[in-house]
């Protein structure tokens, strides 16, 4: 068996990780990556030491079934990074993007693996093989090919490309603020947790000026508390495998919360909340409940990154879900790690950091950018993209890639976006260009778990 993989980041440290521990051994495994991100990918590459992995070590081991193995490797080093609020330890991500290297090294001395350091630009078939042709010119006959693309890059919602002051991808926030003027007024498009990033670079940086995050909803991620040990009765992936419809899962999560002693109808009432609550008073509010005993935003975010992906797949509902609750859904399965919401805290306290609601348009001011918004709207001297991309988008460098396949009839277009691999064909996808995966941008132990399948669905063929 030859194997082709297409990216070289996350997703595939977690598949060649996955390949390495079966008994049986692929022929060759190619990997194609360009970048100087080799293992780390967009979001694990160096970068300011303020910048942290957003979750704690318990679901961000990249190895399936084995939540410990990342933790294990931070070692002793874990004492240095301990965050005193959450009670684990916050590495800057570029740790973690060692973390990655090492695993891939280990699994690389396993597995008959090459490292090509040129992009994939299309595939197409000859036979029963895959011809893989580059942007350098080679090309490569393979048995089966695997997409580990990553995800999309931040649209430009408002068509400011190219102008000056705007910043279309922050990514490596050690670049933006480096760009930015010490005292400019900086406005940052987004609330989520690439926004939380922006804000926090740029209060490391000493920034001066003041910040505005803007977007239609001004909701922010809500903050992770402190981890609990607790083993679920009810949700379960074997209860799971039962559900149908959303208030499936729901009554799966009051009995939960039922045997806990704790009040469903007030955690729900809650979180419905969301979009309703002045963000600012929620803030506040989630900032003294780090410490708070109840479990159910524990439970829920955890089985968010954990069983989201086969409660999703199962769902009759789940446009019903997406419309009407989206962004508490997304801010609720993906927060921000106590030590970003303390400093956002206090710059919203000190003045220096506001929220605007409503937002409806920016527009190059000359100087500048205007920004209009529901009650008005700031001057800003810098735009930052932080809109997250939609989950399942096409990354811009693997555009002609999904078109070849889309032509050779190896993929078609899902429903609701990314990939489904046709019928028989010689290829897979792990990581969030996949078709069919939830709301939110494919978490660690979601794909890690994609591609301990897909290892064993290759090593079967």
């Amino acid at each position: 068996m030859r194997i082709a993989i297409a990216g070289g980041g996350a997703a595939a440290v977690a598949l060649l990780d996955s390949l390495a521990r079966l008994d049986a051994r692929p022929a060759s495994v190619t990997v194609f990556e360009p970048s100087a991100r080799l293992w780390s990918g967009r979001a694990y590459g160096p970068d300011l030491d303020a910048v942290r992995v957003n979750a704690p070590p318990v679901i961000m081991s990249i190895r399936d079934g084995d939540q410990g193995h990342y933790a294990r490797w931070l070692g002793e080093r874990a004492a240095a990074h301990l965050d005193e609020r959450f009670g684990v330890p916050l590495v800057p991500r570029a740790v973690y993007g060692e973390y990655l290297h090492e695993v891939a090294t280990a699994a690389a001395a396993r597995l008959p693996v090459d490292v090509r350091r040129d992009r994939v630009t299309g595939v197409s078939r000859r036979g029963v093989e895959l011809v893989v042709r580059t942007s350098g010119g080679h090309e490569q006959a393979v048995d089966r090919m695997v997409l580990c693309v990553g995800g999309g890059t931040p649209h430009d919602l408002f068509g400011l490309a190219g102008t000056p002051g705007y910043v279309a991808d922050p990514y490596p926030l050690a670049r933006t603020v480096r760009d930015v003027p010490h005292d400019g007024a900086v406005a940052v498009i987004g609330s989520g947790l690439t926004a939380v990033d922006v804000v926090v670079a740029l209060a490391s940086a000493g920034h001066a000026g003041p910040i505005t995050l803007m977007s239609r909803s001004g909701v922010l991620p809500h903050v992770w508390q402190r981890p609990v040990r607790h083993e679920t009765r009810h949700l379960t992936a074997a209860r799971l495998r039962e559900v149908r419809t959303t208030g499936d899962v729901a009554r799966l999560v009051r009995a939960e919360l039922d045997d806990l002693g704790e009040d469903f109808d007030a955690f729900a009432a809650d979180l419905l909340a969301t979009p309703l609550e002045d963000p600012v008073v929620r803030l506040r509010r989630q900032l003294a409940a780090i410490d708070a005993p109840e479990l159910g935003r524990r439970i829920v975010q955890q089985a968010a990154h954990t069983l989201g992906p086969l409660a999703w797949s199962l769902l009759e509902d789940r446009d019903r879900l997406t419309a009407a609750h989206h962004r508490t859904a997304v801010s609720v399965s993906s927060p921000m790690v106590p030590v970003n919401a303390v400093q956002l805290g206090r710059l919203l306290e000190a003045g220096q950091l506001t929220l605007v609601r409503g937002l409806r348009a920016v527009v190059p001011s000359h100087p500048g950018f205007r920004v209009t918004a529901r009650g008005g709207g700031p001057r800003a001297d810098v735009v930052v993209n932080a809109v997250n991309p939609p989950p399942h988008a096409v990354p811009e460098a693997a555009a002609s890639l999904v078109a070849s396949l889309l032509a050779e009839g190896l993929a078609a277009t899902g429903p609701k976006g990314g990939l489904e691999v046709a019928p028989g064909a010689a290829l897979h996808v792990v990581g969030d260009l996949a078709a069919g995966g939830t709301f939110v941008t494919s978490s660690i132990p979601a794909v890690a778990a994609q591609a301990a399948a897909t290892a064993r669905a290759l090593i079967a063929q």
